[in-house]
């Protein structure tokens, strides 16, 4: 975003009738109302309302200049009343000054000239995908006008506010247009910056290179982009399929691939994301996560006597923004791939040499150090810099932002001190733009996971990383998926289940229940708070074993969302593995009874069966019955 400031200068003439030198102040009181009125075209149509008040009776203007700083007016016109003034207009490399003479004089003390400066710009207003990005030049800091107010106009077309910083005094809404008053105070530190439309789209493609030199199988994790407060990713695929999905401590999500020996293998992923003007409801970051988060690093030395003595005195998040964007400058020169990174006490050292993982390393250390949670995010931001916007087509050049924790809220908050001090001060501390697309959050370590664009390999790697202005995709809804496995049973054992719950995507799953239901009596539940797209939840569930199957229910029903699955219990299998062993126990408890009460003698039963077993041999071999015959005598 270019640094764009409106400076406005007085070159006034004087009937002399005294010496000059007693004009130098406080001749004049001038009050300035701006209009910026932007069309449904984008066009701003810019009214400068300017009355000049005299305050002494012997000193009138004869000449006023407006004076712009990178902008290109277009179209412009001056008029007092009904009467066309003459103007001259002249452009200097990028500055614009507007001069008018007043052809009569207005004399007498509190005599008052208002007269009009109108003309349209074509850059206050950009549409960025589906949001319309308004930036209104702030008002130079030594200009000491009696007033100034500036409205900016909008027409309702352009769709629902998102933001609008700083605070306007005054929000109204007439003749189809939303209008924000703003005053001298507002204006003269940053400007105005705002954003129309409920949310931005992007789309993205992303691609890794992955490879296992080990001689045996490994497990590699992969970062793709997360869903957060302010964002939320809908993956079209990601070839091929990873094993799982998981949420780390910090939110990032990591895919799980299992590599062979020696194996390589290259990773697509595509979706689409929608960023937030607000925070959505969110899962919260735990204790243990933000105390984490206030612990030094390599490069967020917060227990630095310097970082340390430089927080106490700021105290505030802030205060350290200011600090951070208005000390360090941005180095258009270190801008590339593979640049080393310097850290936060080398930040301080080489204030001049920052890039945006030192105004982001810097920020984190202080903030840790004044007792402030912080994290960096490491992701895509859509710029019209010229001097960045180049070498982003050619090569993986990412950004870095920082994000504090506000314990009144309970959320993570997004600034961007890099774009305050590359855009001369615009506010991105009240409220981040819709520019921002998070890829990974580095909180409890400074470097990993490493963000996409990072998984390459060969001496001469390619782009990896393509975002562009995009639409939501037809598909928005995951539906999760059931797999149940029963393990095999012992006989007269449990019966035990491997429960997985999956999401095919393409969004994650939030706040999942699944439940274990015997005969509609929900036995074991859990609670899953996220399950990113392609993610696996694994669980277990025991049918206890019940004799004769009288506990054992009918079925049993795993249920998640609006989905479940009946698992049959085998119960039948069940009742006859108890009834043989029922007989089994009746037959020895009548044979013990039997022999208790001496109706058995276990001889004369030996000797039955002997002779059962004689005669079983008997018949079954006859010509043992059988007498020989003599035959006749040999022959000789």
């Amino acid at each position: 975003m270019r640094r764009v400031v409106a400076v406005f200068i007085f070159l006034l003439s004087f009937l002399f009738f005294i010496p000059k030198a007693i004009f130098a102040a406080g001749e004049f009181s001038t009050d300035v109302a701006v209009e910026y009125k932007v069309e449904e075209t984008g066009t701003t149509l810019v009214t400068h309302t300017i009355t000049i008040e005299n305050l002494f009776s012997n000193l009138y203007a004869t000449s006023y200049t407006l004076a712009l700083d990178n902008i290109e007016p277009q179209n412009v016109r001056v008029f007092e009343g009904a009467k066309n003034l003459n103007f001259n207009l002249k452009t200097d490399g990028s500055k614009t000054s507007i001069a008018i003479e007043f052809a009569e004089a207005m004399v007498g003390k509190g005599k008052t000239r208002t007269f009009n400066i109108l003309f349209e710009e074509s850059d206050f207003a950009v549409r960025t995908g589906e949001v319309w990005e308004i930036s209104i030049p702030r008002l130079s800091a030594d200009e000491t006008f009696r007033s100034y107010k500036v409205s900016l106009s909008i027409p309702n077309s352009f769709g629902n506010e998102a933001y609008v910083s700083p605070s306007p005094m005054e929000v109204k809404n007439e003749d189809g247009r939303a209008v924000y008053v703003f005053d001298k105070a507002s204006v003269q530190k940053t400007g105005v910056t705002a954003g129309f439309g409920a949310f931005q789209v992007f789309s993205f493609t992303l691609n890794y290179h992955l490879e296992n030199p080990l001689a045996k199988t490994a497990s590699v994790d992969i970062a793709i982009p997360p869903d957060t407060a302010l964002q939320r990713v809908y993956y079209q695929l990601i070839n091929p399929k990873p094993e799982n999905v998981y949420v780390d401590a910090d939110g990032n999500w990591l895919a799980t691939y299992i590599l062979k020996p020696r194996q390589r293998i290259d990773v697509e992923a595509k979706g689409s994301v929608q960023i937030f003007a607000g925070p959505r409801p969110f899962p919260k970051s735990t204790a243990e996560t933000l105390a984490a988060n206030l612990k030094p690093t390599e490069f967020w030395q917060s227990d630095n006597p310097q970082i340390k003595e430089l927080a106490t005195n700021l105290g505030s998040a802030k205060a350290i923004y200011d600090y951070v964007w208005q000390n360090l400058a941005y180095d258009y020169e270190r801008v590339r791939p593979n640049v080393e990174r310097l850290g936060a006490v080398r930040a301080l050292a080489s204030p001049q040499n920052a890039i945006c993982m030192e105004f982001t390393d810097l920020f984190i250390a202080l903030a840790r150090s004044a007792g402030i949670p912080a994290r960096e995010i490491n992701g895509f931001a859509y710029t019209e810099n010229p001097e960045i916007q180049p070498l982003s087509l050619v090569a993986d050049v990412l950004h870095a932002w920082p994000e504090y924790w506000d314990e009144a809220s309970k959320a993570w908050i997004p600034i961007d001190p890099t774009w305050a001090s590359t855009t001369g001060g615009v506010d991105y501390f009240s409220k981040l733009d819709l520019r921002h697309f998070t890829f990974v959050i580095h909180g409890k370590d400074s470097q990993k996971p490493y963000a996409p664009g990072s998984y390459k390999l060969g001496p001469n790697p390619q782009k990896d990383v393509f975002v562009n202005f995009g639409q939501l995709p037809e598909e928005r809804v995951s539906t999760p998926e059931i797999e149940v496995t029963a393990a095999k049973r012992i006989p007269f054992t449990a019966t035990r289940f491997e429960i997985k719950i999956k999401n095919p995507g393409p969004v994650s799953l939030y706040n999942l229940v699944p439940t274990v239901s015997y005969d509609g009596k929900i036995s074991d539940s859990n609670s899953i708070d996220v399950l990113p797209p392609f993610g696996v939840y694994e669980t277990k569930a025991t049918l206890p074993y019940s004799f004769l199957g009288r506990d054992t229910p009918d079925k049993v029903v795993i249920a998640v969302s609006d989905k479940q699955v009946q698992v049959p219990t085998n119960k039948n299998q069940i009742i006859v593995e108890s009834l043989m062993v029922l007989s089994i126990l009746l037959l020895v408890l009548v044979v013990v009874i039997l022999i208790r009460l001496k109706k058995l003698q276990f001889d004369k039963i030996a000797s039955k069966i002997r002779m059962l077993v004689a005669k079983f041999k008997k018949n079954d071999n006859p010509q043992s019955n059988q007498k020989e015959v003599p035959g006749p005598p040999p022959t000789q």
